[in-house]
Order: C-alpha cells, then sequence, then structure tokens
C-alpha cells in the first residue's frame, strides 16, 4: 500500500529520530569514561603523566591520577585494591610474579655528579666502592681533594633495586649514604653538591647535573638498546589480572605507535614499532 509523499516524508523524518536517540543513548565504550589510579616509582612517573594527559585529551569522559611512592609501594598498591595500574622501575621479586606485568619501555640508570666536577668515567670497581663507604675522596678517582658526598634512593625504589643488583652486588650501601625519596631529590642534591655523585633515572638527566661513563660506555636511548651500557632497566605497568576495559584500553595506548612516541620523546627506549 502506498502513502501519499507527505506521510513518506514523516515517516522517513520518524526513522531517522529514533536513529538518533539510539545513537545517543548507546553505552560508552570503556576507554571514554572512568578513571584510573597510577601508583608507584617516581622513575615511570614523569612519562606516566604525560602518557596519562594524551590519553585523557583523546578521552575527555576519562580521569587518570598518577601518583608516586616508589616501586614497592604501587605494587603493593595493586595487591590492595587501591591501584589498578602499579608503576614499577625494576624486575617484579618471586613473591610479586603472582601479579600481569607489561613491560612498556626500557630505561637506563645515569650515574651523576656536578657540572664542575672534572671527573668524566667510573668503572664499576670504583662506583660499588664509593657507596661501599670503602673511597671516600675525590683525589681517590683523579679528583679534587674533596670529600665524595653519596647520594642513594629509599628502600623499595625501584632505581635502587636495580643499582643494587646491578652494580652493588653482595655489597651493602653504606649508612652513611645520603637517602632521598624521588629521583628528583637526588638529582636536586647533586646538582647543589659539587662533591656529591648519585644515580637517577637516564631520561631524567638535565643540565643540572653531569652523567659519567660507565666502564667507558656514555649513558643513552642509543646504548642501552644496543646493551653497551649496562646499567639498565624495564619500566614496567603491573595489573592484579590481566588488564580489561579501560586499563586494557589505556595500556593498549601506551604500547601502541602514539604512545611509543612520547616514551621516546621522554627519553626512554620504546619496546615497540612506532612508525
Amino acid at each position: 500500500m502506498l502513502f501519499p509523499r507527505k506521510f513518506q516524508s514523516l515517516a522517513v523524518v520518524s526513522t531517522l529520530c529514533v536513529l538518533l536517540v539510539a545513537g545517543c543513548s548507546r553505552n560508552p565504550s570503556p576507554a571514554e569514561q572512568g578513571s584510573i589510579t597510577i601508583v608507584g616509582s617516581t622513575s615511570v612517573q614523569p612519562v606516566s603523566e604525560v602518557l596519562a594527559e594524551k590519553f585523557m585529551q583523546l578521552h575527555p569522559g576519562v580521569r587518570i591520577n598518577v601518583q608516586g611512592g616508589g616501586s614497592t609501594a604501587g605494587i603493593t598498591s595493586v595487591q590492595s585494591g587501591a591501584a589498578e595500574i602499579g608503576a614499577s622501575s625494576r624486575e617484579l621479586k618471586s613473591s610479586e610474579k603472582n601479579l600481569h606485568e607489561t613491560v612498556i619501555a626500557l630505561d637506563g640508570i645515569a650515574v651523576v655528579v656536578h657540572p664542575r666536577n672534572p671527573v668524566s668515567s667510573i668503572s664499576l670497581g670504583d662506583i660499588r666502592r664509593i657507596y661501599a663507604g670503602q673511597v671516600t675522596n675525590w683525589s681517590e678517582l683523579g679528583g679534587p681533594d674533596a670529600q665524595i658526598t653519596a647520594v642513594t634512593r629509599e628502600a623499595g625504589s625501584g632505581t635502587r633495586g636495580a643499582f643494587e643488583e646491578i652494580v652493588m652486588g653482595a655489597d651493602k650501601i653504606a649508612d652513611s649514604v645520603i637517602v632521598q625519596d624521588s629521583t628528583g631529590a637526588v638529582r636536586t642534591t647533586v646538582s647543589q653538591d659539587p662533591n656529591a655523585i648519585g644515580y637517577i633515572s637516564l631520561a631524567s638527566v638535565n643540565q643540572e647535573v653531569k652523567p659519567l661513563a660507565f666502564e667507558g660506555v656514555m649513558p643513552s636511548p642509543q646504548t642501552v638498546r644496543a646493551g653497551t651500557y649496562r646499567v639498565s632497566r624495564p619500566f614496567i605497568y603491573v595489573t592484579k589480572e590481566p588488564p580489561t576495559g579501560l586499563v586494557k584500553a589505556y595500556i593498549d595506548f601506551v604500547l601502541g605507535p602514539d604512545g611509543q612516541r612520547i616514551v621516546e620523546a621522554e627519553g626512554l627506549i620504546p619496546v615497540r614499532s612506532h612508525e
């Protein structure tokens, strides 16, 4: 049965209205709404903040709260349910291997001194003896006759854990070494003391401090990627289970081309191709 033209037009308009209402009332995708809390390594924190900001720009209905506290704090926050993602800058311990881990980048640990320090290179043995309290004057390393101010990270720090594993071995960091609770605090302490030495994320090196060649190799994304710079570690996102929903959407973004370009722009080494 044929309807007059004006009724056909009304029918088309009615159908369009129904489709528009249906479209407007659809459920948003997991990447379009909700919140994520990321807690953990202060070395991972800066790149997480940039990644989160970009993801929120793409998805205005999402809020991502990025906090520091150290790698161990991030892991325990995930275990307790206080955070959806833990950020770790060290390998997980055997007791933590029940969690799901995603490597998002690689990073070098740079040994840094004040820019005015004439020492430009250091050996594994020398840096180990400094932190063990066995070498206490720069003159023993070809520098000025000045007491060395060694600076380390706090217990539970992923940066400290990696440094202890790679550099210290069986030796302990001496009690006389100054302890700071973040990468930024170590860098500030070294930048303000001509006789200080510390270790920080390669991505956090700036003009305030001078990185030393380690065993004759300067820290850089290229030498870390090639394996010639030996003091390096992974940046890991930890979740209770394999990620789903909004958390999966965010981690997929981090591992995708846009996220890995941000990783590289922040001075880290991508783990996925972003061409």
